[in-house]
């Protein structure tokens, strides 16, 4: 049964995602991608490398588990409910939302100051990934995709806070290290591309019964067939004339 539901193919770009995370946090472990290198870097040169490699990089073994998990299981829904334009949305999502973290100017959202940033870690692709899964059943407005929609609002709903600086909910002694520039700019672009790409694959069906005068008797073939089988069925009656009192005026005299 569940042969012809689930797609082997979804499975594969999760795992050669999560391979290519585990892979490059290896490399950090070794001594490689030290300091900021490979990090986003907002206005600066040398920060443009992150936008590709970014999400391949994580601060420690928690951030990437904590990543690991939804990744996995939102490419897999990408994969699996939307593949004609799959690929297109993860690079899209992936390149757009870097590029509009490394354009943010790095401020202090409290105290308006300059900040030296280095951003890593998947959690922007997350946001796009969810946040288009969400409103690409919402545009379509397809059964099928809505109940996706519904499952990512479900398991993830509570992604929406992440948007917001933490600073504006805890009193923290120092910056919060974690992004919600990544993760508004992962929500932006996710939520744009489902509007691009909403005509595109399942929508709406819409059955014959929702269209106005959609039953024509001569369309109905079993109709017409019992109507030239049963001709009896279809005799007219033979008309009766309505009583007239005055007829029956002499019946009443008599009486």
């Amino acid at each position: 049964m569940f042969k012809n539901i689930i797609s082997k193919r979804a499975f594969i770009p999760p795992l050669l995602m999560l391979s290519a995370m585990w892979f490059g946090y290896l490399l950090q472990t070794l001594g490689f991608f030290q300091s900021c290198f490979g990090a986003i870097i907002p206005l600066l040169p040398e920060g443009l490398l992150g936008i590709v490699t970014s999400p391949l990089l994580h601060g420690n073994i928690d951030h990437i588990i904590s990543n690991s998990i939804p990744v996995a299981v939102l490419m897999f829904l990408l994969y699996q409910f939307y593949p004609l334009v799959a690929n297109k949305v993860f690079i899209i999502g992936w390149l757009a939302t870097g590029l509009l973290v490394w354009l943010l100017p790095p401020i202090d959202i409290l105290t308006g100051d300059y900040m030296y940033t280095c951003t890593i870690g998947a959690s922007g692709v997350v946001y796009v990934l969810a946040f288009f899964l969400f409103f690409s059943g919402v545009f379509k407005w397809n059964m099928k995709l809505l109940t996706i929609s519904l499952l990512v609002v479900l398991y993830y709903g509570s992604l929406i806070w992440g948007m917001f600086p933490e600073e504006l909910f805890y009193n923290l002694p120092e910056p919060s290290k974690i992004s919600w520039q990544a993760h508004l700019s992962g929500a932006v672009v996710g939520s744009i591309i489902a509007f691009a790409f909403k005509n595109v694959g399942d929508r709406k069906k819409k059955f014959i019964w929702e269209f106005p005068n959609y039953y024509n008797e001569k369309d109905d073939k079993l109709w017409q067939e019992y109507k030239e089988n049963h001709p009896d069925d279809f005799m007219e009656l033979p008309y009766k004339k309505r009583d007239d009192i005055w007829d029956h005026l002499e019946e009443l005299r008599r009486k």
